[in-house]
């Protein structure tokens, strides 16, 4: 037991394996300074990971598989309203969306809090694009410009969307 302890350790290290009789170290390796080839310029930030906003942010609803919960939160697995168009799904994520909507010929009637005071423009980009790829969904990703034009396009709004209200914004970002 000892020895997979000291067999492990030297692996992580960058040394060679050791016998089960004991450890024995290998020729020593020169140590070459490298940079990992994604590492962000000094003062960028890191790439928003989508899948792991999902899973703090929506799954509680909406599941990990995406399916939703039956008569209580659409699914987004397969949602005409994911895969559609960008305008619509951001302005959800930003503002929220209130009383019954269709989605996948069923009838939701609850309430998508708004995340546009909470998530970044970067944020928004990242886990709308999960979910535009996710699950077998094959929609482009959204970007943070598009996130941004339409933040500023509707910085005035203080409630929530509603079907109706959605199905007459435009399919492309102004």
């Amino acid at each position: 037991m000892k020895s997979c302890k000291i067999a492990v350790a030297l692996c992580l290290l960058g040394l060679s394996a050791v016998s089960t009789a004991g450890a024995q170290k290998a020729p020593a390796r020169t140590a070459r300074a490298t940079k990992p080839a994604t590492a962000p310029a000094a003062g960028a930030a890191m790439p928003v990971d989508g899948a792991k906003l999902f899973a703090t942010t929506c799954a509680a609803c909406h599941q990990v598989s995406g399916d939703g919960l039956e008569d209580k939160y659409p699914p987004l697995n397969g949602s005409e309203w994911v895969t559609g168009d960008e305008p619509k799904l951001i302005r959800i994520v930003m503002h929220g969306l209130a009383g019954p909507v269709d989605v996948a010929g069923q009838t939701f009637d609850g309430a998508m809090p708004a995340w546009g005071g909470v998530l970044k423009d970067p944020e928004i980009a990242a886990v709308t694009s999960y979910v535009r790829g996710a699950w077998g969904n094959k929609a482009a990703p959204i970007t943070a410009a598009s996130v941004t034009t339409i933040r500023k396009a509707t910085a005035a709004r203080k409630t929530p969307w509603t079907a109706p209200e959605i199905a007459q914004v435009p399919a492309t970002i102004k």
